[in-house]
């Protein structure tokens, strides 16, 4: 097993500085966590990139839920991400079915061509997961899903992750399993058992829930766990 990755959630430059100082390989930029994450303002995003230096993922998404606000509005936005530098996303719609909305999908990537992304949770909240891998096998510069493996969090997910990682290479499961979405680290033992090596935390390196910034010394502690574990299964 290569050595996992660990993502840990920034909203701010505050953030972004703590959780790099504690070993985040990489961050995923987002704003309004009150609606489960929205695409952040230009400028946080450059405050960000000038106060750290591991890749950042930046959200594209404008609304509570899964389903595109104002698409023109989102890939203008998109639009000015990239010309400030951003170089890796995080993108996922549905239709009002639980659908993937691959017009909406393709219309984003339109604008971010040449960049890496992350299919998000959106796949955890359609009405058929295995449809949705299938409509974005092959997306270019896909490379990452993230999911719970349930729409309820990681607890209830768990037999999905183990099923899907076992598929990995097969037509619709190339992209890498970030797990995330009620991650807890007792679950991080059972999931590097059977091969998954990503791993997203956002509240869980926050000592008092979203109104309180990412503590250095929480990710330090999620950091030591992931590598220890891989090496006691590699």
């Amino acid at each position: 097993m290569s050595r996992p990755i660990f993502e840990v959630i920034a909203t701010s430059a505050q953030d972004a500085v703590a959780a790099a100082a504690g070993g985040a390989d990489r961050l995923e930029l987002a704003g309004d966590m009150a609606a489960d994450g929205l695409t952040p303002s230009v400028e946080e995003f450059a405050r960000i990139r000038a106060a750290v230096h591991i890749p950042l993922r930046v959200m594209l998404r404008d609304g509570d839920g899964f389903l595109p606000r104002d698409l023109d509005a989102l890939t203008a936005k998109a639009e000015a991400l990239r010309a400030e530098g951003a170089e890796e996303f995080v993108l996922g719609f549905l239709t009002p079915d639980g659908m993937v909305d691959l017009e909406a999908v393709r219309t984003v990537l339109d604008v971010i061509a040449g960049c890496s992304w992350t299919f998000h949770r959106a796949l955890d909240n359609a009405a058929d997961r295995e449809a949705v891998r299938a409509a974005i096998d092959g997306l270019p510069g896909l490379d990452t899903v993230l999911t719970a493996g349930a729409a309820t969090g990681v607890a209830n997910g768990l037999g999905v992750l183990a099923a899907e990682v076992a598929r990995a290479g097969e037509p619709g499961y190339g992209p890498r399993i970030l797990v995330g979405g009620g991650l807890r680290t007792e679950h991080v033992p059972g999931l590097l058992a059977r091969g998954i090596d990503g791993f997203h935390v956002g509240g869980m390196v926050r000592s008092g829930g979203w109104d309180t910034p990412v503590d250095t010394g929480l990710v330090q502690e999620w950091r030591r766990l992931v590598d220890s574990e891989a090496r006691a299964v590699a």
